[in-house]
């Protein structure tokens, strides 16, 4: 299986899924080798890895994953590549520099003495399908798994040496992540062959494989819905909300990454509708992105900087408590696969307001549902939750209850079918 983040250290939602998919399919018997990147670092006198974000190191994962899944069907094996769910171009250069404090000449110079990074993005995804490779002819395997479109060029180089068949997971496209108007056509050109390429793919949603079939050739028996689902106690637990409030203040929480696909500057748009008719109003962001300034700047303009929080990116046992302190849950989403996070609000008893273009829309009964684009709706229906408390209440009690069907031993249940159909041909 190739991923590209895992808890603890992750991102987003995706490493998140993969680690309930992975703890489902330990549960169902798969013995799993879970290749994952690691970035050098050049900080010290001596060469040492990480993962994901400064300072997660190998070991330290490991030690993690121990509590995390509790049996030795999983390995974790680390490729030294500097890639992380969401790089984009530029900010794959600025994380170089970030992480190696050195100058462009310097970087020039370096790649000209075979330095382990590439030039750009796409080099670099193709640096990390090589290293790939030499795993595949080292590992004994049946299946190969892999996660949206950066590891697809890796999982191919895996094909080509094994000849076992090739499962593409996903959890977006580029069409969700930037839109029609302003694709990446490498990207694209890579997604595309990866839905050509692959034995079978499996989609998050009905709304993810209605987006593949409009978008790419691809022939829509190959496509199989696995939904994502939640480790509900890890949300509904004992944890202490976050303490934000005064006596009869409101919390309207947005979590996910402050970028275009999230829909975030809709949210604030709505939040300034409400904060006009309701003073007690408070908006919270979780979650960091390109997006980060220019929300801070908006809320500033629009007069509503004293009722607007940026909290940062959170995860854990603080991304829970601060779950179960809001009155509602925003998810604004411009075009979202799934929205785990609409699972992770329900879980903590806190009622979820969706975008319909998302497959926790198609998903999701107990709850209200809007178009991204129509804000004044949007304020309308929050201003309606922080009310009225029994509509708050109808809410949260009814989507406590539908939010436990979803279960990752029935996902990794449907990719063991998939498994196994393909053994047989």
């Amino acid at each position: 299986m190739f991923g590209w983040e895992f808890p603890p250290f992750n991102s987003g939602g995706l490493g998140v899924a993969c680690q309930g998919l992975v703890r489902g399919l330990d549960s169902q018997g798969v013995k799993i080798t879970f290749v994952l990147p690691k970035k050098q670092d050049y900080h010290s006198d001596h060469c040492s890895f990480s993962f994901g974000r400064g300072g997660d190191s190998v070991s330290e994962l490991m030690r993690e994953r121990s509590t995390a899944i509790t049996s030795t069907n999983t390995k974790i094996k680390g490729v030294d590549v500097l890639l992380s769910p969401y790089l984009t171009e530029e900010s794959y250069i600025e994380s170089y520099f970030e992480n190696n404090i050195e100058s462009y000449s310097a970087f020039l110079k370096k790649r000209k003495k075979n330095s382990i990074y590439s030039p750009n993005l796409i080099g670099e995804v193709l640096r990390y399908a090589q290293k790939a490779r030499a795993i595949a002819e080292s590992e004994k395997f049946d299946i190969i798994h892999c996660h949206d479109w950066l590891s697809f060029p890796a999982a191919f180089e895996a094909k080509k040496v094994s000849g076992k068949p090739l499962v593409f997971h996903v959890h977006a496209t580029e069409f969700d992540r930037v839109g029609k108007d302003c694709l990446n056509r490498e990207i694209y050109l890579i997604e595309r062959e990866g839905f050509k390429k692959a034995d079978r793919i499996i989609a998050v949603s009905d709304y993810t494989r209605r987006k593949i079939i409009d978008n790419y050739p691809v022939d829509p028996k190959k496509i199989e819905v696995v939904p994502n689902a939640i480790e509900s106690e890890n949300y509904s637990g004992d944890s202490q909300p976050v303490n934000l409030k005064k006596r009869g203040k409101k919390i309207v929480l947005f979590v996910g990454r402050l970028t275009f696909q999230k829909g975030p500057d809709y949210f604030l748009r709505a939040a300034q509708k409400v904060s006009s008719l309701n003073k007690d109003a408070y908006f919270v962001f979780s979650g960091s992105g390109d997006m980060e300034r220019r929300l801070i700047e908006e809320s500033v303009r629009m007069g509503i900087s004293d009722k607007v929080i940026f909290a940062g990116f959170l995860r854990g046992d603080e991304l829970a408590r601060l779950y179960k302190a809001a009155d509602l849950y925003v998810m604004s989403s411009v075009s979202d696969p799934f929205g785990l996070t609409s699972l992770e609000a329900l879980a903590s008893g806190t009622p979820v307001l969706v975008s319909r273009q998302s497959g926790a829309s198609e998903m999701l009964s107990h709850c209200l549902k809007v178009n991204f684009w129509d804000v004044d709706q949007m304020a309308d229906k929050i201003l309606a939750v922080i009310n009225y408390p029994e509509l708050r209440d109808a809410l949260r009690e009814n989507g406590s209850g539908e939010v436990k069907k979803f279960s990752w031993n029935d996902s990794a249940m449907k990719c063991v079918s998939v498994y196994k159909e393909l053994l047989k041909n």
